[in-house]
C-alpha cells in the first residue's frame, strides 16, 4: 500500500531543509509536496520506505508527523 507521510513545521526553514534532504536522498520530486504557507511537507511512499521518510522528516523536528493511506 502507498502512504502519504505529512510533517508540519513551525518554521519555514525547517520545512525547506526537510524537503531538500528528501530530494538529496533520491525521493522523486513528483512524490513530494511543499506547502510554503502552512510549512508542511508531504511525501508519497510505499509502506516499505515509510520509516525511512519519517526518519528524515523527524531529523528536522516537526511539530506534528502523521501518515495515512494515499488516495488517488
Amino acid at each position: 500500500m502507498t502512504q502519504t507521510v505529512t510533517a508540519a513545521f513551525g518554521e519555514a526553514q525547517k520545512a525547506a531543509n526537510a524537503f531538500d534532504e528528501l530530494v538529496a536522498e533520491g525521493y522523486p520530486r513528483e512524490q513530494l509536496y511543499h506547502d510554503r504557507e502552512t510549512h508542511q511537507i508531504k511525501v508519497i511512499v510505499p509502506d516499505e520506505t515509510r520509516p525511512e521518510a519519517e526518519g528524515i522528516l523527524r531529523r528536522h523536528e516537526p511539530d506534528e508527523l502523521w501518515s495515512r493511506p494515499y488516495e488517488t
